[in-house]
């Protein structure tokens, strides 16, 4: 394996806590303009970096938690499509930081395999059973993350603990979804989904509060001035448009950085990362050599301030063999630069057919016909979509035919080939290989096909 010196490393090894969200997009939030309140992430914003383009390496969440892990994009690793798992030989974060004297824990949500790739200290809670209470001990409802940090500290053991939510995942039972109900609806939405749209708000807002726990008891342990603290959105929501597509709100995420004496308060920044590059930064920041082989790239001198710009390119990829009940392949390759998306469609002549899409269009049939164009065009899709994301962040108006932008839309493909050439990426046979790459407890249930 063949090491980088770590170039921006601090006088101390520092904590990493990183809060991950479930299915939530990030424009919904107050922070970037949306209706769901979140005043703990808003608060560490407000102490903190603010990112405006970040992006994963995939729409689904198993795809995303392993490249997030691994700082290494889908196929590379081989973590493609839903449910998926790595190639035995790769490795992940807590062997990189336990190198270092680290203790690398994650709690809640895991959708990663193999647990050989994967050696965290798992914790079972920070995932919420829908419709139940968590029961509150000595003030807290995660007694298993209290005692990770108060040891580690005890024993002035650095750490890093990943914290994965299952809000606001559907179904969206947790929250009140009362102070939603005349909430404006996003492009994502359409009319028929007014009341689901306030409970998954009212969601974003548990989530929040989910944040804020952390964030106290960070606080009430000392640990705040050596604790790097990240909250991540990932994917977009299941509504249209999002979650399971490569369109600009369904690959981006939010992202807050909050990190005394490192991190600058109340910063924004427009600079392009990706999940992929959460690995080498953190080992950056811990001082530890970053392997060569990672596809990611460190942002510490972003954090730090001593740059402001990082990647010029951010790649995703959608499988949909893996997703529960889908009907036809439809891979899909994007790349996105400073202002414009391009999206590939692997097999334009399939239908986007999986339950969700299935649902809006049947929902549809007697709507308005703008209602019912909407719904068609999340179906039936071209080969290339272009999209100009600083005016169109929800990818509405395609922009692929126009001849102003052809050299772009070349320029773009051929950035995206020389990507997909770099990760081994055949495309089409690549999607119909992909249920090879399921992890072994997944036992799929599709509607009729293979």
């Amino acid at each position: 394996m063949v090491l980088t010196m770590a170039s921006n490393a601090l006088s101390a090894p520092p904590n990493f806590i990183f809060i991950l969200a479930d299915d939530c997009s990030y424009r919904d939030l107050e922070l970037y303009g949306g209706p769901a309140k979140t005043p703990n992430i808003k608060r560490l914003a407000e102490q903190g970096l603010t990112f405006r383009r970040c992006y994963q390496a995939a729409p689904m969440c198993s795809p995303t938690r392993h490249a997030l892990y691994t700082g290494l994009y889908p196929v590379r690793s081989g973590a493609y499509p839903n449910h998926a798992k790595a190639y035995e030989n790769v490795q992940s974060i807590p062997h990189y930081l336990s190198r270092g004297g680290y203790r690398v824990g994650l709690a809640g949500k895991t959708h990663i395999a193999p647990q050989t790739v994967f050696p965290f200290e798992y914790l079972k809670e920070f995932a919420d059973p829908p419709d139940q209470d968590v029961a509150v001990v000595d003030g807290w409802r995660y007694q298993k993350v209290l005692q990770f940090m108060r040891e580690s500290a005890e024993k002035s053991q650095p750490f890093c603990l990943f914290l994965c939510s299952n809000e606001p995942h559907a179904p969206y039972s947790k929250g009140d979804p009362r102070p939603y109900e005349n909430a404006e609806l996003s492009p994502q939405q359409f009319d028929f989904q007014r009341d689901e749209y306030a409970r998954y708000l009212g969601e974003i807002t548990y989530f929040d509060g989910q944040v804020g726990e952390i964030a106290d008891m960070v606080d009430q342990l000392g640990l705040k001035q050596n604790t790097c603290f990240i909250v991540a959105t990932e994917q977009g929501s299941g509504f249209p448009f999002g979650k399971w597509t490569c369109y600009e709100i369904g690959v981006a995420s939010g992202l807050v950085v909050s990190w005394p004496g490192v991190v600058q308060n109340g910063g924004e920044t427009d600079a392009i990362v990706e999940y992929t590059d959460i690995v080498p930064t953190f080992l950056d920041a811990a001082g530890i050599a970053i392997p060569e082989s990672l596809d990611g790239s460190s942002f510490l001198g972003l954090l730090q301030g001593k740059t402001t710009s990082h990647s010029k390119y951010a790649f995703s990829i959608q499988t949909t063999r893996g997703v529960n009940g889908y009907r036809d392949p439809y891979g899909i390759r994007t790349v996105v630069g400073k202002q414009y998306r391009y999206i590939r469609n692997l097999f334009p002549e399939n239908e986007f057919s999986i339950p969700v899409s299935r649902q809006v269009f049947e929902a549809t049939r007697e709507l308005d016909e703008q209602s019912r164009d909407r719904a068609e065009r999340y179906m039936q899709r071209p080969a290339e979509e272009l999209y100009d994301v600083m005016a169109d962040p929800y990818c509405q108006v395609n922009l692929a035919d126009r001849l102003e932008l052809a050299d772009k839309k070349r320029q773009l493909s051929a950035v995206l080939d020389r990507w997909m050439r770099s990760q081994g990426d055949t495309g089409r046979q690549v999607e119909i290989d992909a249920h090879g790459r399921q992890a072994d407890w997944y036992k799929p249930r599709r509607q009729g096909r293979d």
